[in-house]
């Protein structure tokens, strides 16, 4: 595989609810990363953008966001609990997505790519993370997801079931709009000073801004455009040596501060202007970072359904508190990779996790697989699905998995987490990391660690930085200078290891059949599978618990399974509160196997293996027509659509149709060998 491709491989890494890479899907291995859209519950912890990888990788939802109906449920208990209660799981399929902040590093690709499959061979595979069965019975085969993040395309389904398209970048009409004359009669240089005076960043008590071409109608856009876009200031006209100048000041203080945009809304607009975002290559807290900067306003402004990763082309809905459509159209003209539009204003702001569900384009190129396999495989997940796994990019992709680290936790065993997160562990890392593990390893001195590290918003440096301040004897509290949602991250990827491993099991035991002891869900309440109602069910309504103390677990072998497993590890599945209620598990329900919605599919044929297969929003927008194909080509490509519900994963259905391992380490491994 060429370089190129290694390096998108790369991108598994820093992305946890993630996107489809580009791979090369040879048979006996898959690797593909999801797009999720997953709902945080906090959000303010998502918006910056980390700068290091954490250690153990990223463990991270394809679709994630707070369980729904269709999805995990728990007990009423287990569902509504958040910072500060007992319950660290309610919600938990929101916040296994906020494991973004502090988790993934921008660095130098190209030296990451040079060491990327010697770091890949102490990597884990499906099997070590319990990902062993399949539900259908049809004959594998290989295919190419590109490196164009083209090839995979992501639009949000509301919670009204619409699909998101971005399809009209008009603004709405409304007079007390500032004007396009008023966006751009101000330089960058004079923006940044009017920030500054506005923001008491300096101490300049007035801005003047000199008139170059004199006129009224100048002065007035002038005067208006100050107004409008930094709210808190006056202005005033003085004449200066002859030449005319533009004043501003604060009229009111820095009490004109409080709300500053409260000054300029028209009562009788809504005070969140909805709209559609389009992006390619950025995941969606680096969209809003990027849109809040050119903005000038905090990230916290805005709100959204999900997040949609990378390597990808996304649509969504995001809302933003008091920025007009005008100011943000005027951002298509700015930015690349990004297109802005469905504007409207409306009362409220989104709320994570209201959205349905995504729904996928894929393309797959130059499969191996006949027709008749390819109908055979789409057929079996249309009609039967597949099994509900989490995907590999939920365990981390080093030596140290992200579910040993919370089975840590859970054990009470704070030396242990300290070592697995900072120790030296086989395979290839960021130069400094290195440095950084080796000094802590030699001295247990966490400001000399923390001194090897440049960027230090990984988790190593915040949990050095925690050791710094509180000292090893008491690591309790120098772990939770982490954020709170990439602590739980870690344990609520133990349960995910504990919930794979429980379903292979069931699966062994009992095939795709309901039996009597299953556990199917009424309402958000969990209830056994008699014998007389077995008739009554499909596989698709039993569900499996992730351990907890308000769960149930199945009344047949497999309960015993699941106690085996956790007294194995030193846990009491009788006793999942932790004595640090952050810590401590109530559990939830998750469908064994998903069928997808909306599945169709077609097989092109083309010559070209860069052209795109299919238009997107903005190609359509654009009036490009869509491609066409001849009946024959050098390659076939396998173009499939389908919707997944919240909270599971693109890469676990692209399995099932390929039946491959989608192990990072296993596909990186068959590449390099391909290689030579």
């Amino acid at each position: 595989m060429a370089a190129g491709s290694l390096k998108c491989f790369l991108g598994a890494l820093k992305m946890e609810m993630t996107e489809m890479t580009s791979v090369s899907l040879k048979r006996g291995s898959l690797a593909v990363e999801d797009n999720d859209s997953v709902a945080p519950a906090e959000e303010a912890k998502r918006q910056k953008v980390s700068e290091c990888c954490l250690t153990t990788g990223r463990a991270g939802l394809e679709n994630a966001s707070p369980p729904s109906g269709e999805n995990v449920l728990g007990p009423p208990g287990a569902v509504s609990a958040g910072e500060g209660t007992e319950n660290s799981d309610a919600r938990l399929e929101e916040e296994e997505e906020e494991e973004e902040d502090g988790l993934s590093e921008e660095g130098d690709e190209e030296e990451e790519a040079e060491s990327f499959a010697d770091m890949m061979k102490h990597g884990l595979t499906e099997l070590d993370v319990g990902i062993t069965k399949f539900v259908s019975s049809h004959q594998g085969f290989s295919g190419i997801l590109k490196e164009r993040y083209s090839d995979f395309v992501v639009h949000e389904i509301g919670k009204d079931g619409r699909v998101s398209h971005l399809d009209d970048l008009s603004v709405p009409v409304d007079e007390e709009a500032p004007s396009e004359d008023m966006l751009t009669v101000l330089t960058a240089e004079e923006k940044q000073r009017l920030e500054e005076l506005q923001l008491f960043k300096n101490k300049e008590t007035s801005v003047a801004i000199e008139v170059i071409e004199d006129t009224k109608e100048k002065r007035t856009i002038i005067h208006q455009a100050i107004k409008s876009l930094f709210p808190g200031l006056e202005t005033k006209t003085e004449d200066r040596e002859g030449k005319k100048y533009i004043v501003a000041y604060h009229a009111a203080g820095r009490k004109a501060l409080a709300n500053p945009r409260k000054h300029s809304w028209p009562k009788s607009r809504g005070s969140y202007c909805h709209f559609v975002l389009y992006k390619e290559n950025k995941d969606t807290m680096d969209a809003i970072n990027v849109l809040s900067k050119y903005l000038r306003v905090k990230p916290n402004i805005f709100s959204y359904m999900g997040t949609k990763d990378k390597r990808a082309i996304t649509v969504q809905e995001i809302a933003v508190l008091k920025i007009t459509a005008q100011r943000l159209a005027h951002l298509n003209k700015c930015l690349m990779n990004f297109k802005l539009g469905n504007f409207s204003y409306q009362k409220n702001p989104l709320k994570l996790g209201e959205l349905q569900g995504n729904q996928f384009t894929v393309v797959l190129r130059n499969i191996t697989g006949t027709d008749a396999q390819v109908q055979q495989a789409m057929n079996s997940l249309k009609e039967i699905g597949f099994i509900n796994y989490y995907g590999m990019q939920r365990f981390g992709t080093t030596a140290v998995p992200t579910y040993q680290v919370g089975r840590a936790i859970l054990q009470n065993s704070w030396a242990e987490v300290m070592d697995l997160i900072l120790k030296p562990r086989s395979g290839a890392e960021k130069g400094y990391l290195v440095k950084c593990r080796e000094e802590w390893a030699r001295t247990r001195d966490p400001a000399a660690a923390l001194r090897k590290l440049p960027v230090r918003r990984c988790v190593e440096g915040q949990l050095l930085r925690g050791l710094s301040k509180y000292g090893m004897k008491n690591m309790v509290s120098a772990f939770g200078i982490i954020p709170r949602n990439n602590r739980l991250m870690y344990i609520h990827s133990y349960q995910s290891y504990v919930w794979n491993n429980m379903v292979s099991k069931r699966i062994e035991e009992y095939g795709l059949k309901p039996v009597p002891g299953d556990l199917v869900l009424r309402g958000a309440t969990a209830t056994y599978i008699e014998e007389e109602d077995v008739d009554n069910y499909s596989i698709h309504d039993v569900v499996m618990p992730l351990p907890g103390f308000d769960v149930i677990y199945p009344k047949h072998k497999i309960s015993e399974a699941y106690r085996e497993m956790l007294t194995a590890d030193n846990l009491d599945i009788d006793n999942m509160r932790h004595k640090i209620r952050d810590y401590s598990l109530s559990g939830a329900y998750r469908k064994v196997v998903i069928r997808p919605q909306n599945v169709s599919w077609e097989v092109v044929a083309y010559d070209d293996p860069k052209i795109p297969l299919f238009n997107t929003d903005v190609d359509n927008l654009e009036g490009k027509p869509p491609p066409v194909f001849a009946s024959e080509g050098k390659y076939r490509a396998l173009k499939m659509d389908f919707a997944l519900p919240p909270s599971t994963y693109a890469t676990m259905a692209i399995r099932e149709v390929l039946k491959m391992d989608t192990s990072i380490k296993n596909q990186t491994q068959l590449n390099t060998a391909w290689l030579r």
